[in-house]
């Protein structure tokens, strides 16, 4: 594949409500993984996987503390995820991903941006079909050809490995993701991931001209505004 799905790495401004926003989402998520699993980071991967990103990304100790509490204690949110599909304007199509402790007031409210610029909600596979779905992790090394061989011996086979000078790009399936992190550290030791993403990737992206990008303008600003919304996906070549 190399880069024909152009990686997309998060580019949240942490100023004002984008940085609630981006709180708010970490505390969901960890609240999340430590309910599934022991709440307790040293052993729960997932949770301390979760934990490390949000304290890259500067996300206050506090905020973390406070979500693996809560998961220690009973009742309190229920969240889930619930993925939604939906065609814009022209060709193009997104997946919105959420994080909701109310499903009916959420899909309301996503299906009413997709209203108001009178495009539709999908039905489950009406545009994933079209994505696909990876674990991408990019990060500074030269010992490419020592990761590759260590993760077949794990068993883990990349779906893209792209070489660059002092850079290396991997693509897995997201059920691999952590156990591609545990043969790359084993391999080089602590990391500083420049991309640590798990999503959907367009397998053919459209550009959109004139009054169909402003549409598809709006109606992404509406999405990201819902508080609920914690992703957006697109096949939208020029945004």
């Amino acid at each position: 594949m190399g880069r024909a799905y152009e990686v997309r790495k998060a580019s949240i401004q942490k100023t004002g409500a984008m940085k609630a926003k981006l709180y708010s989402t970490y505390a969901k998520e960890i609240y999340l993984a430590a309910k599934k699993g022991t709440p307790e980071i040293e052993s729960n991967i997932f949770l301390k996987r979760i934990v490390e990103k949000a304290k890259k990304e500067q996300v206050p100790s506090d905020i973390i503390n406070r979500a693996i509490d809560k998961a220690k204690g009973m009742g309190g949110e229920d969240y889930h995820e619930v993925i939604y599909e939906g065609f814009g304007p022209g060709a193009s199509t997104l997946i919105i991903k959420t994080l909701t402790d109310n499903v009916n007031r959420t899909v309301g409210m996503v299906r009413a941006a997709f209203n108001k610029v009178n495009k539709s909600l999908g039905v489950n596979n009406s545009v994933s079909y079209n994505y696909d779905y990876l674990a991408i992790l990019s990060f500074k090394t030269d010992q490419h050809e020592e990761i590759f061989g260590a993760l077949l011996e794990e068993g883990i086979e990349p779906i893209d490995f792209e070489e660059e000078i002092g850079e290396l790009t991997i693509s897995v399936n997201p059920n691999d993701i952590n156990k591609t992190k545990d043969v790359i550290e084993k391999v080089i030791g602590e990391v500083d991931y420049d991309i640590d993403e798990v999503g959907m990737y367009p397998k053919n992206k459209v550009e959109l001209q004139g009054e169909d990008l402003e549409v598809f303008d709006k109606l992404y600003k509406m999405l990201d505004e819902i508080d609920d919304v914690t992703e957006i996906y697109h096949n939208v070549s020029n945004r």
